[in-house]
């Protein structure tokens, strides 16, 4: 590895080390869900926390928006919730001359991390106004286009879905996220920890490490990260068989799944897989790095039949079984 790449790599592995030590004085535990939270930061692509609720979802994201010198937004979704009230909408205004005008006022969706706490309590129509910010990073309000500032980062968490009052995410929106990430119940230890920082006298808050210029900066290098053809050639042989139509899938997704996932999938597990190399020191992509990073980027994306859904089949089992077929040597 040259003295430039070897210099980049090391640069990479400070930031972020400064950023989930951060993180770590307020978060407690949750090693995992930090990484994929910081995974997708770092890729460009958004995230969605899922978990029954006082898990620390929402303090986690504040936690990273206290990290980072950006701007921050707050958005509590509920059923009443309409789209205008996310995005902004055009309103009746009077300037110094007495004439009236309509001019657009911007909503709570224009911060570089949004978090849309409990977004599945939102109706469809509102979920879907966030289509076009996720993917496309604009806003489009009565015919006028409207770009977001960059760099823009969507946090969503989730109750799960057999809660009171909650719907469905559209399958459309769950593609857009890159990572869904599982936040379970903490340790006895971690539980101590929480009940010593929270209920003690003295209350710690994460203190501005990375700017969004840098972090703009790291996504660069993220894509600079070269990956040999037989890893890339991996990652598509697993997205594929997560179809049930493929031939010669396992028989698990033949049986209970429905839909696999888009290309999505893998530019998810590939852009992981690099982040994955750079924290370990490598400016190169290995098979282990896409099968690390498979789980938190498929398991949304696999859309189960009927049998599964009845059966309660983990999206999580059917891509361990996918790994363990998929050939790394073909």
């Amino acid at each position: 590895m040259s003295t430039p790449a070897a210099e980049q790599v090391r640069a990479f592995q400070t930031e972020v080390k400064r950023l989930r030590d951060e993180i770590a004085k307020v978060i407690v535990g949750h090693e995992e869900i930090v990484e994929g939270v910081v995974m997708a930061l770092f890729a460009g692509g958004h995230a969605l926390l899922e978990g029954v609720p006082g898990l620390g979802k929402t303090m986690l994201v504040r936690t990273l928006a206290d990290a980072l010198d950006l701007a921050f937004s707050r958005v509590q979704f509920t059923p009443d919730l309409m789209p205008a009230d996310i995005l902004g909408t055009n309103v009746l205004v009077e300037d110094e001359h007495g004439r009236k005008k309509f001019e657009f006022q911007r909503g709570p969706l224009f911060a570089n991390i949004v978090l849309a706490d409990e977004v599945n309590r939102a109706t469809p129509k509102t979920q879907s106004a966030l289509l076009e910010a996720m993917q496309e990073q604009s806003v489009t309000v009565a015919k006028n286009t409207f770009k977001l500032a960059q760099p823009f980062f969507v946090l969503a968490t989730q109750n799960p879905l057999e809660m009171e009052g909650t719907y469905p995410l559209p399958e459309a929106q769950l593609d857009r996220f890159f990572v869904k990430l599982k936040v379970g119940f903490p340790s006895r230890e971690a539980l101590h920890t929480i009940l010593d920082r929270t209920t003690g006298e003295a209350s710690v808050r994460a203190e501005k490490v990375l700017s969004g210029a840098r972090l703009l900066e790291l996504r660069d290098l993220v894509r600079q990260v070269p990956v040999a053809r037989p890893v890339q050639d991996f990652a598509v042989r697993v997205l594929e068989a997560t179809h049930p139509q493929q031939k010669g899938g396992p028989g698990i997704v033949q049986k209970y799944v429905r839909f696999g996932g888009s290309p999505r999938g893998a530019q998810a597990m590939l852009l992981g897989a690099k982040i994955r190399a750079l924290l370990a020191g490598r400016f190169a992509v290995s098979v282990d790095d896409v099968k690390a990073v498979a789980r938190p980027t498929l398991r949304h994306r696999l859309i189960l039949n009927f049998e599964g859904e009845a059966q309660g089949v983990d999206p999580d089992t059917i891509i361990d079984a996918i790994l363990a077929e998929t050939r790394t040597d073909a």
